[in-house]
């Protein structure tokens, strides 16, 4: 039987991800982005039609008519970035806090089955204790990370309150294909793989010594939908990662290996609310959603700069 899926923030990185994994079959599928950090062209190339709304997660009407007559909803959208956030914290509160209860009312309302929300590691801050587990009490160092935790909060209310199933996944550092590595905000390693690829040296602040649990996006896409069946829903808060950490300077020593250029990193000061160390605990996930890592961090890493590498060779056919 078709079911059907809204993704919010389908056009981004991780949300166009989902959108190809779901249209290998007759299930019908909806966008909803406001296209400020995703792109149209993210979905181009999808066999099966796909239904664009572009609009904003903070216009109730627009998240109202996104909802309707849908099953399940994954909940992509969200302003990123850690530093914008302390930038700009107002933006974030918007977008991550209100539109997130905006998608929260509009689906109850509308009588979706359940709501799977992207949730972030920067809920666990900078606590000393490795692995990061869903039990510990959470210490946000950011209004990105605050804004993020609050979303898990409105999703258990919602679900107590409300009989509104609701999943969350706190991701690890995702990273792959359809990643914009030109954004001032990018994150890590599409940044330095541009680098790389362009002779550049790659930044790095601090010393290097931090280290990340980096999850491929075909894990965290094999995550959303495993937890789109998981039986047990009241408001699960679940760790979605490779549990699996590797520090910034070993990150680049593996990137010049994969890419054949050598190049020293720079090194520059350390940024307010970055968190030093992140690793998951994933026995959660095994146990409530049957996951298990399909892609390590060696094998994603391949990929990516194939996809990057891919994407050059297409735009210089062009010029």
């Amino acid at each position: 039987m078709a079911e059907s899926y809204l993704i919010t923030g389908g056009a981004g990185f991780i949300g166009s991800n989902i959108a190809r994994s779901l249209t290998d079959g007759a299930d019908r599928v909806r966008v909803l982005d406001n296209l400020s950090t995703g792109r149209e062209s993210n979905l181009n190339g999808i066999d099966n039609d796909i239904e664009f709304i572009r609009g904003d997660i903070r216009d109730m009407d627009v998240v109202r008519r996104a909802v309707k007559g849908m099953d399940y909803v994954y909940h992509q959208a969200a302003l990123p970035s850690v530093p914008r956030s302390i930038e700009d914290p107002v933006s974030s509160t918007e977008s991550n806090i209100v539109g997130t209860l905006n998608v929260l009312l509009a689906s109850r309302d509308a009588g979706v089955r359940r709501v799977i929300y992207a949730g972030s590691s920067s809920a666990y801050g900078e606590t000393p204790e490795l692995p990061k587990r869903e039990d510990m009490l959470p210490d946000p160092l950011s209004p990105y990370a605050l804004t993020k935790l609050t979303g898990e909060y409105y999703c258990r209310i919602f679900s107590r309150l409300y009989g509104l199933e609701t999943v969350t996944l706190r991701y690890f550092n995702v990273f792959g294909p359809r990643q914009d590595p030109a954004s001032q905000y990018a994150a890590v390693i599409p940044k330095f793989i541009r680098c790389l690829l362009d002779g550049d040296r790659p930044t790095i602040y601090g010393d290097g010594e931090q280290t990340r649990d980096f999850t491929y996006v075909e894990n965290v896409v094999e995550g959303n939908r495993l937890a789109a069946r998981a039986e047990k829903t009241g408001g699960e808060i679940i760790n979605l990662a490779t549990s699996d950490r590797i520090s910034l300077n070993r990150l680049v020593d593996l990137l010049v290996e994969i890419t054949g250029r050598s190049i020293t990193p720079i090194h520059a000061e350390a940024r307010r609310g970055d968190v030093k160390h992140s690793l998951a605990d994933i026995t959660r996930a095994g146990d409530l959603l049957g996951y298990e890592p399909l892609v390590d961090l060696r094998e994603g890493l391949r990929r990516t700069v194939e996809w990057m590498r891919a994407g050059d060779v297409s735009r210089r056919g062009t010029e």
